[in-house]
């Protein structure tokens, strides 16, 4: 059985405590908004010993009624184009940022195992909002590698858009 704990790949790990430190060092607070990966981005970003003061806060949001309640992600563009797409990955970051405080959020949305027949399992969008720039969206098909192997990609795919959105 594969180790799906995040802190446990050094490597993962060792990103993460670079982006807090920078994160710290410019005294930016960043927030999360996950779906398929259900709060394990949080809990990466808050298992670093002594950088953890950069995360504002999480938003797991599994469900679409959770989308519209705690993100405000609209209903007519959860139902128009699905959860798992760039406009809601998009709204999800945006609404992350909006409701927080936070000057920089993530967000991540997709299927981590199979779905309903038409689900392309392992399909993720992403999104980074960030105070005073675009919002940007990336879509990965990791394929039907395994939940664990997916949201363990997840967690390197935010790691990778924060250090280029840092840079």
């Amino acid at each position: 059985m594969q180790n799906s704990d995040p802190l446990a790949q050094p490597d993962i790990a060792d990103r993460a405590k670079s982006v807090l430190k920078v994160l710290c060092d410019r005294d930016i607070h960043i927030a999360t908004a996950e779906s398929c990966t259900g709060g394990l981005v949080a809990a990466l970003l808050t298992d670093i010993e002594g950088c953890s003061h950069a995360f504002e806060r999480g938003f797991v949001t599994y469900t679409d009624q959770s989308k519209h309640e705690l993100l405000g992600v609209d209903r007519a563009l959860l139902d128009r184009c699905g959860a798992v797409s760039r406009p809601v990955a998009i709204a999800m970051a945006e609404g992350a940022q909006h409701r927080s405080g936070a000057q920089i959020a993530v967000s991540t949305t997709g299927f981590a195992g199979p779905g309903s027949p038409g689900d392309e399992e392992g399909l993720v969008h992403f999104a980074l909002a960030r105070e005073g720039c675009n919002t940007v969206h990336r879509a990965e098909s990791f394929g039907a590698i395994g939940r664990d192997a997916i949201r363990q990609r997840c967690l390197e795919t935010i790691l990778d858009m924060l250090e280029e959105s840092l840079t």
